[in-house]
């Protein structure tokens, strides 16, 4: 299975529209899928044996926890995924004093992936199909030989892959 990806044009400079256009790669839109928590644990029943209430129990109890433990400030790493942690923005002040919690105007959850979890471009990597491998191929192009060009997807662009930005 492959990730479709596009081509698009842009200014290098965002927001100057005097610097250089140059092309970069995004996800086509509409093609990623979202799962839920159902939706896998429909998946586990099937390859393991514990009914879809159990694994939606023990994963809504382990989200639960999660939140917990990341409103207390703590990180949460699960082991081949990776860690949780909270950051937040804040604006600076000019006195210590005026320097309060209600500076904090965003608060987000992040995540850094475990060591074990990486996924690389399969057009990096020294061996082709390797665990943790990921395919892009760019929409309406065809593969041509070892390159990763990508893959025909039999859609109408005609424009192969590039897109115009003013359209």
């Amino acid at each position: 299975m492959e990730i479709q990806v596009q081509r698009y044009q842009r200014n290098k400079v965002l927001g100057n529209s005097e610097s250089a256009q140059l092309y970069y790669l995004k996800f086509v839109p509409g093609k990623s899928r979202t799962h839920t928590d159902e939706s896998i644990a429909k998946s586990m029943e099937r390859i393991g044996s514990l009914s879809i209430d159990d694994v939606l129990h023990c994963n809504r109890a382990m989200t639960r926890e999660i939140r917990t433990l990341l409103a207390q400030g703590d990180k949460v790493h699960i082991q081949g995924l990776g860690t949780f942690f909270l950051s937040f923005n804040c604006t600076g002040t000019e006195e210590e004093k005026d320097c309060t919690v209600r500076n904090i105007h965003k608060v987000n959850v992040r995540f850094k992936p475990d060591n074990t979890f990486r996924l690389v471009n399969d057009s990096t990597v020294a061996t082709r199909g390797a665990e943790g491998c990921v395919k892009f191929a760019i929409k309406g192009e065809t593969t041509t030989g070892s390159s990763g060009g990508g893959n025909d997807d039999g859609g109408d662009d005609s424009g192969g892959g590039w897109i115009d930005p003013t359209a």
